[in-house]
């Protein structure tokens, strides 16, 4: 994906009106960190504070330079100056803030209008008595407090999600803020903090897929402030992603009261609708109006999209259509180095979309609510979200879990109108039934349409939540859908391609963990994109189509590298599939090969892992990455064979020796069809810098707040990336700009330094805009290397009296590279489950149907004596017996000797294998009705080695303590299939 800079020069002229009016209230800002007496005066002198443009966290320099726990915390004062338009005189006036960083008090013209202080939703204020109006001045002064321990004042009560893991610290405004000015009949704000209400509503319902149609839903609560009856025409008028209106419709006329608030409601069936979808951004503006007396005295606009979802069978259902889920639990930070979360509204669409690009389809926000600019991005990129409110890593009572009810209240509220959010997530860990039930109710009251399904992790035997699914494990379900929500927890520098590459870093070096070894923390881009492989190839095995128990899916922890916590040797989260400057690495290609497509692979991709810039002594294994059926390798038009098969996606190509020149997979399906193909070739000598802008599609902007992401190569004579290339690159950068700079491993990690190394060949690095328009010169020196300069012109952007009409997001366009979701199935079946309609066991029968409930939290076992140690089970009626999958206790440490017979006939005998949660034993075809699974010796037990960041071991199966029980056999579910 690139953007490419234009030279559109976008002038903003502030226009008078007599109705609503949002306005930016990002521009103007002074801050000063320290909590300084007396600031919040209208007299009071700023001139000394540093000029900013919102949204800006006061400690940026830390992001990536220091460890989350050390990230700065205290108090900065944020103020700004501003006047509203004289013709807005006599009309309503709101302040919205997305989000303030941990508690912020507001102040306005002196007078101090609240304290919010939870440090996660958007939160809004009626200024209309405090301000002064006709052009006059106006101060707003914010106090902001990002302690780690701050504590709720009205019940001193620190907050769940104040947490020094995940939590990144980026304290004061690092979120957008508004002004809103109305006329005194109004549709409120959906800002229920501090005003209360709940604004416009937007949905659909009554959806035909293939006939393109549905019925449009508008509600909006409606203020009358004035001081007379209002009899108001509600309407509603939805215009197509090209702006071309396509329906107009209208509700009852409603009159209010003075003082009285109303929801006012309208609804009409609409043909030719294009579905909101995976890679499929499409959004309509919906614009709901009041009129009173056949004039328009409010307008509000909602950007917001149409889809159907179903969650049934143990799938995921996006317009009729089973999608798995395949994506990232992503830090909600999603911060980039030196800068943090709060980046322009252009960035976050380069860093979602590439998201979508590796054909992930769902992005889980990790632990607290996103900020809405990257809840908006998701709806255009199309990529779907979780979104949970605000928590830790369980359970809590009293008025820590009434923090987390608001939290979600408000969330809902202000992100309802997104169709991108397809879960609501209650929790980061199981919660009682009682607390899933009072979600659901939450849910139930301010979105009721919306098409989303409510759950948390785990609940895996909740008769209340809508979805669930462990942490790292896989979990399958025949009714709710269930997915892993951190499947894969390693991490690995983008700096390291394997043991043969320079810096020669060998794979799994590196520090221990809370003392014990770390080797997963510390990989090789290599081995890290193998250990995915062999991750998601578990969950591709149990994908829909596979039986009537299916798992829905996973995600990955984490796409981005992440100021949060880590394992491994640096001071931040390495899991990426990308680094923290959105480069790829291995990783990223591996998932794009896999999960191409909703469910089966659609289309077939071929990715050869690594680079081929050795050295002669090299001889390697050479691994590419395929979904063709067989692959072959060549070197300089050789042919070494085909590759070795293993976890379906990954093929192994055993002591290849480096020759310079081309090497090249060809891909093939199972009639010997050539179906793909991918090659990579050799570089020269280092022999220049390369510079490459990355910037917004409207230009790059002089706001103070925009960004270019500018790549920087080390290249040889042609112009080829050299991926082994280490050079220490020397930036200089004139004009209208700010230096922000990349990052590489070393001292701080070259946080804000002007000298940095490439990696791979490789590095990207920031600069940000003032609010002075012109040319920006960015040179790059390496020592003997060409140098290379690049020219950026940044774009005059119009402020008047602290307020601009130019909004974060304004004409960023929609994805639509996947296109509509197709008509046809996602999945062929591959199998057919048989039912079973009793067991009987050598002990414990009484519990033996718990090996086939479809609770994953329930098993039968035989106890500890081996003679025992069989279950036997019952179809309803006679069937070709070919597999059996079971999920065995201790699943992911512990192999079982077992037999398994059809009506006497011996048709498996072996060793089950070690597993992310379920193993399937392949068996010579036999017809019966009865099936014995026996135990036929000890069991074996192998440290698996998995651990939370405390220490404790990940769980495995059901909690019971199975460490001597070597005659057990444990069944959590068994799955018989013909």
């Amino acid at each position: 994906m690139k953007y490419i800079a234009t030279s559109l020069l976008l002038l903003i002229t502030i226009t008078v009106a007599a109705q609503r009016v949002k306005y930016n209230f990002n521009p103007g800002w002074k801050l000063q960190v320290g909590d300084i007496a007396g600031a919040e005066a209208v007299n009071y002198d700023d001139a000394s504070w540093k000029p900013i443009t919102l949204p800006r966290a006061w400690n940026e320099d830390d992001a990536f330079k220091k460890d989350i726990v050390d990230l700065s915390t205290g108090i900065a004062w944020y103020r700004k100056h501003f006047a509203i338009p004289a013709t807005q005189q006599g009309q309503k006036i709101f302040l919205e803030f997305e989000g303030v960083r941990q508690a912020a008090d507001v102040y306005v013209n002196g007078t101090h209008i609240g304290l919010h202080e939870n440090g996660v939703t958007a939160f809004g204020y009626d200024i209309t008595s405090l301000v002064n109006t006709g052009g006059a001045d106006n101060v707003i002064a914010v106090r902001t407090d990002n302690s780690w321990d701050y504590r709720e004042k009205a019940t001193n009560t620190k907050y769940q999600w104040s947490d020094k893991n995940f939590n990144a610290n980026y304290g004061g405004i690092p979120k957008n803020v508004y002004l809103h000015v109305t006329g005194k009949v109004y549709q409120t704000l959906p800002l229920f903090s501090n005003l209360g209400t709940t604004g416009v509503y937007i949905y659909a319902d009554s959806f035909n897929i293939r006939g393109k149609s549905a019925v449009v839903h508008a509600a909006s609560e409606v203020k009358n402030e004035s001081a007379q009856p209002a009899t108001v025409q509600y309407e509603v008028l939805i215009k197509d992603g090209q702006g071309k209106p396509v329906k107009t419709f209208a509700g009852n006329r409603s009159t209010l009261a003075p003082g009285a608030t109303g929801i006012l409601t309208a609804a009409a069936a609409v043909q030719g609708l294009e579905f909101w979808s995976w890679g499929y951004g499409y959004l309509y503006t919906v614009e709901t109006l009041l009129k009173i007396n056949g004039k328009e005295v409010d307008k509000v606009v909602t950007r917001t999209g149409f889809r159907k979802t179903a969650f049934k069978e143990g799938m995921v259902y996006l317009n009729d259509r089973v999608i798995q889920i395949k994506g990232y639990a992503q830090r909600t930070s999603n911060e980039w180095p030196a800068i943090g979360l709060s980046v322009p509204a252009w960035l976050s669409d380069y860093s979602n979309q590439l998201m979508v690009e590796s054909n992930g389809n769902l992005v889980r926000w990790m632990h607290i609510t996103p900020w809405k600019q990257d809840v908006e991005s998701c709806d255009r990129v199309g990529l779907m979200q979780a979104m949970p409110a605000g928590d830790a890593e369980r359970d809590v009572e009293g008025t820590r879990w009434t923090q987390r009810t608001q939290v979600m209240r408000d969330a809902i509220i202000y992100n309802r109108n997104n169709p991108s959010i397809i879960f609501y997530e209650s929790g980061n860990e199981s919660i009682s039934e009682q607390h899933m039930a009072a979600m659901k109710a939450i849910r139930d009251q301010y979105d009721p349409h919306g098409g989303r399904a409510i759950g948390s992790r785990e609940m895996l035997d909740s008769k209340v939540a809508e979805y669930g699914g462990e942490m790292l494990y896989i979990n399958k379900s025949a009714h709710i859908p269930v997915w892993a929500m951190e499947y894969s927890r390693d991490e690995g520098l983008r700096k390291y391609w394997d043991d043969y590459s320079p810096p020669y870093h060998k794979d799994g070096d590196g520090p221990q963990h809370k003392g014990q070894p770390a080797p997963e923390y510390n990989r090789n881009q290599e081995s890290h994109a193998k250990e995915n492989i062999a991750r998601w190839y578990e969950f591709w095995k149990e994908r829909p189509g596979t039986g009537k128990r299916v798992s829905s899916g996973g995600v990955n922890i984490v796409f981005s590298e992440s100021n949060t916590h880590h394992r491994g040797a640096e001071n931040y989260r390495r899991s990426g599939e990308v680094d923290a400057l959105r480069i790829y690495k291995e990783n990223y290609f591996a998932h794009q090969v896999m999960w191409e497509g909703w469910v089966d692979i659609e289309k077939p991709r071929i990715h050869i892992v690594g680079h081929w810039n050795y050295t002669p002594a090299v001889t390697k294994d050479v691994y590419v990455i395929s979904s063709a059926d067989k692959v072959e390798l060549f070197v300089n038009g050789k042919s070494l064979g085909f590759g070795e098969q293993s976890n379906r996606f990954l093929y192994t190509f055993k002591n290849v020796s480096w020759q310079a020149g081309t090497i090249a997979a060809t891909g093939y399906d199972a009639q010997g069809k050539k179906i793909v193909t991918a090659e990579k070739s050799t570089a020269g000598e280092a022999y220049a810098v390369k510079l490459t802008p990355i910037v917004s599609p409207a230009g790059f902007k002089a706001n103070g707040h925009d960004l270019a992401l500018v790549e920087v190569e080390v290249t040889d004579a042609k112009g080829k990336r050299c991926p082994t290339a280490l050079n220490l690159v020397h930036f200089s950068l004139e004009g209208a700009a700010e230096w922000r700079g990349g990052m590489a491993q070393g001292p701080d990690n070259y946080i804000l330094s002007k000298d940095l190394p490439v990696e791979c060949g490789v590095n990207r690095v920031l600069i940000r805009s003032t609010t002075q328009a012109g040319k920006v010169v960015l040179t790059a020196k390496a020592d003997g290397l060409q140098p290379a300069t690049l020219t950026l012109t940044t774009l005059p952007v119009m402020v008047k009296q602290g307020l601009s009409t130019q909004l974060p997001g304004d004409g960023l366009p929609s994805n639509l590279s996947k296109g509509p979701t197709p008509l046809t199935p996602s999945f062929t079946w591959k199998r057919q489950a048989l039912t079973i309609v009793k067991a009987t066991a050598g002990a414990h029968a009484d519990s033996a149907f718990e090996s086939f409930d479809d609770n994953e939290l329930t098993e039968w076992n035989n106890g500890r004596q081996l003679s025992d140690a069989w279950i036997e089970y019952e179809l309803s009626e006679a069937a070709t017996v070919r597999e059996v999958t079971l999920k065995l206790n201790n699943f992911r440490s512990r192999t079982y000797p077992i037999r398994i017979t059809v009506d006497g006939k011996e048709i498996f005998k072996g060793n089950t294998e070690r597993s992310l949660g379920y193993y399937t034993a392949v068996c010579t075809p036999h017809k019966g009705k009865k099936v014995r699974i026996s135990l036929l010796g000890n069991t074996t037990t192998q440290d698996n080695n998995s651990v939370e960041v405390s220490g404790k071991k990940l769980d495995d199966g059901v909690a019971r303590n199975d460490a001597n029980a070597t005659g057990t056999l444990s069944i959590i579910e068994v799955e018989i299939y013909q």
